[in-house]
């Protein structure tokens, strides 16, 4: 976050134990990313079909702007 504004996300650590994890994440992700940048907050909706990674993705992200403007 830069000035109240976030900037930038990326996603650290998620599911890639098996092909279909890979699968679901290399889409769900960037969506998750773009819908962050445009929000400007958690409140993004869950990629269909992700709904596992959207959830804990947003989690994840609410957690840390929590934590940048604490």
């Amino acid at each position: 976050m830069t000035g109240g504004k976030i900037v930038d996300v990326q996603a650290v650590e998620y599911p890639t134990d098996n092909s279909r994890d890979r699968q679901i994440n290399e889409r769900a992700i960037p969506q998750l990313v773009s819908e962050t940048l445009n929000a400007q907050s958690a409140d993004i909706h869950l990629v269909s079909g992700a709904t596992f990674t959207s959830q804990g993705y947003r989690d994840s992200l609410q957690s840390a702007i929590d934590q940048a403007n604490a």
